[in-house]
């Protein structure tokens, strides 16, 4: 089952504003925020649902207790990222994580791989330009699943709004190396341009983000940003979490 939660009909108007997902009310008490703790959870497009986007952690096959520890320090999303093991591998892998993700009551998507999304019944999937047409994976994960599509630029945005995505990944925003195919940085006022191409479906920034720039992604548009290395490759993940949580505005 899904762990996706309805909002009825949560009109579009209303993205970025106190709505939040059911699996965030524990931490925040209550279905709405005061003025002052704002947090961009924001109303999907293809599933009716409120997800919290802000803190996205892609995680590989590492060790579980970082990624357990990235969680507790405040990482709202979490997928899975693996180009290397096989499927079968990916599958048990998946499984571990998919139950660590429903620990922490978050939601948990694969990184191109449908089949091994169905297989752990995933919340869904995040795809690039490459990967499966939109099209084809929306109707093979139905309708209430997460599907985000990676973008590079407004043409690639704007047809990713129209094809129905859940939400948009964009950049590389900065230079990194956690995904040696991830391209040049196209930086953030190419950022601020497909912000504005787009209006009814949140974005994620990913690419060499880190506690000392998030907020100026934010600033630029996204709604939250994907992170490995900054905290992933920090002696303390859940301090390196908890630090980039503090700098979003509106958390």
């Amino acid at each position: 089952m899904s762990f996706i939660s309805s909002a009825s009909l949560l009109p579009t108007k209303y993205k970025g504003t106190l709505f939040i997902s059911t699996w965030n009310r524990r931490r925040y008490g209550s279905p709405y925020i005061r003025h002052k703790k704002k947090v961009r959870a924001l109303y999907t497009q293809s599933n009716s649902s409120c997800v919290d986007y802000s803190l996205y952690l892609v995680a590989g096959a590492v060790d579980t207790r970082m990624i357990e520890a990235a969680l507790r320090g405040g990482v709202t999303l979490l997928q899975y990222r693996d180009k290397q093991n096989t499927t079968r591998d990916m599958i048990r892998i998946g499984t571990e994580l998919f139950k660590i993700a429903r620990r922490f009551q978050i939601p948990f998507l694969l990184n191109d791989r449908v089949d091994v999304a169905l297989a752990v019944d995933a919340d869904g999937v995040h795809i690039g330009q490459d990967d499966m047409p939109l099209g084809i994976a929306r109707k093979l994960l139905g309708k209430d699943k997460i599907i985000g599509v990676s973008v590079g630029n407004e043409e690639e945005a704007r047809l990713a709004e129209q094809q129905g995505a859940s939400y948009i990944g964009v950049g590389p925003i900065f230079a990194t190396s956690s995904k040696p195919d991830a391209g040049n940085p196209i930086g953030l006022e190419a950022l601020k341009s497909i912000a504005s191409a787009v209006s009814t479906i949140p974005i994620v920034a990913i690419g060499g983000i880190n506690e000392h720039n998030a907020s100026q992604c934010i600033a630029n548009g996204a709604n939250g940003v994907a992170v490995i290395s900054a905290i992933l490759s920090s002696n303390d993940p859940e301090k390196a979490a908890r630090n980039i949580r503090q700098r979003i505005p509106f958390l």
